[in-house]
């Protein structure tokens, strides 16, 4: 059976052709004509051809969301944010899964496709070689991340280091002086400027000791398997406190001391980075930076909006400040420990 056409609909409607697209494509048309014209689609089940309309408009109606690892409930909070945005617009929103410089490259060079009107990237790595691509891309192309102060590109980046600084704080306020670092590969943006920030806090605290110790990647089982060596050389090295990168490092920690025996927060604080909603359903409930991933994927999704929509606007960056949620895994030591440990008597 032939699908029915928008010429049938215009006549069942009663509407010239031309006035059945304007009111179908949510164009300038009057409140009657746009019922009319609704109404008959409906009767008739005329679906219009977006494939059609896509090539009229010069458009796609789709915008790419590529991220590093799709199972990390971070990206999944922000994808849910930019969905959020882009549907509220008339787009749909195609995802991909990255992780490589080369595979993020890989995603830039499909834009010239033509199979979406633009793009949000959160790459774990820039380099030179992935700025320049996505400075020539052929569609408007929004980071979430840092992206060079002299590119123009535009982006969203969340302060890691400052929230680095709460955490730090959090704890030395409540008598930790031992702290490890448990990080994701150095060589990646977060892990660089999460490192970074851990030691810049570190220092403001000279009675306190900082030490870094670096994972695989930023995985629950990175986590307890970085967490497994660091407790199992206390003796040499000891430690109260163990700061994590983000929460999947965070709960693979709070596994390996459970496994080693080692009391959370009475012998050691745990905490992690992103404020997930795994943070809050282990037991201890974990500590965390929330970094306002939903926040950066809103704003992303407006700046890329807004590109397309004005090609020639300045280009912005945009920051989000981080805030400290603090849960059972890094409670205060109790007074008399902390005082013995002073040599307070």
């Amino acid at each position: 059976m032939p699908r029915p056409t928008i010429t049938q609909v215009a006549a069942l409607a009663g509407v010239s052709i031309a006035s059945a697209s304007r009111a179908l494509n949510d164009q300038i048309a009057s409140a009657e004509t746009i019922e009319k014209v609704r109404k008959a689609a409906a009767e008739l089940g005329y679906i219009p051809d977006s494939r059609a309309r896509s090539l009229k408009l010069g458009r796609t109606q789709q915008l790419a969301y590529a991220v590093a690892d799709i199972g990390n409930p971070v990206y999944v909070e922000m994808m849910s944010a930019v969905q959020h945005v882009v549907a509220a617009s008339g787009y749909r929103l195609v995802i991909s899964s990255t992780g490589t410089t080369s595979t993020s490259l890989e995603v830039v060079d499909e834009l010239r496709r033509g199979h979406v009107d633009g793009l949000i990237l959160s790459p774990l790595r820039v380099t030179d070689e992935l700025i320049q691509a996505l400075e020539l891309a052929p569609v408007p192309v929004v980071v979430l991340g840092r992206a060079p102060e002299e590119s123009t590109i535009d982006s969203v980046r969340a302060d890691s280091p400052r929230g680095m600084r709460m955490v730090v704080d959090h704890l030395v306020a409540t008598g930790r002086r031992r702290l490890v670092f448990l990080n994701g590969p150095r060589d990646t943006t977060p892990g660089r400027l999460r490192e970074e920030g851990f030691l810049a806090a570190m220092a403001a605290h000279p009675d306190a000791e900082g030490r870094t110790f670096a994972a695989p990647d930023f995985t629950i089982a990175s986590g307890y398997a970085a967490a497994q060596k660091v407790l199992d050389d206390a003796d040499d090295a000891p430690l109260d406190a163990i700061v994590a990168a983000n929460d999947l490092i965070g709960i693979g920690a709070l596994h390996a001391a459970d496994d080693l025996g080692w009391s959370v927060p009475g012998d050691l604080s745990i905490t992690g980075m992103d404020n997930t909603e795994l943070a809050e359903v282990t037991r201890p409930g974990l500590t965390s930076v929330d970094l306002g991933a939903a926040e950066r994927g809103r704003l992303a999704a407006e700046l890329l909006l807004a590109r397309i929509a004005e090609p020639t606007r300045a280009v912005h960056t945009v920051t989000v400040a981080p805030s400290l949620t603090i849960r059972a895994s890094s409670m205060a030591k109790p007074l008399a420990q902390a005082t013995a440990e002073r040599g307070v008597g």
